[in-house]
């Protein structure tokens, strides 16, 4: 599989990564490293793209994003909202121009 082709993932992990993604934006991370980290944290949380069939793969263990909750709400607690608004409509625009690419080629 080439790097960057997401097709091997499930639509949860998508959308998943898609949020983890905005966290980091929202906290200041540029897209590229946002959406860096995001993949890999789905990448760790379910370990990789979707595995089908039955009694495949292990449950996902979500230690590490308990603590991400924890400490993101002590970030964003810090921030106007003003700057958390902004970073909204960042995403919104994001995801909108990501939902446009993935469609052309359905």
């Amino acid at each position: 599989m080439p790097q960057g082709d997401k097709s091997k993932y499930t639509d949860k992990q998508k959308r998943k990564a898609e949020h983890i993604a905005e966290g980091y934006e929202d906290r200041g991370v540029s897209e590229k490293e946002a959406e860096r980290r995001a993949w890999a944290t789905v990448n760790k949380v379910s370990g990789g793209g979707n595995k089908g069939g039955s009694g495949k793969g292990h449950a996902e263990s979500h230690a590490s994003a308990h603590k991400g909750g924890e400490k993101g709400g002590k970030a964003s607690a810090s921030r106007t909202a003003a700057e958390r608004s902004a970073s909204a409509k960042k995403a919104a625009a994001t995801r909108k121009r990501n939902v446009e690419a993935s469609h052309a080629h359905h």
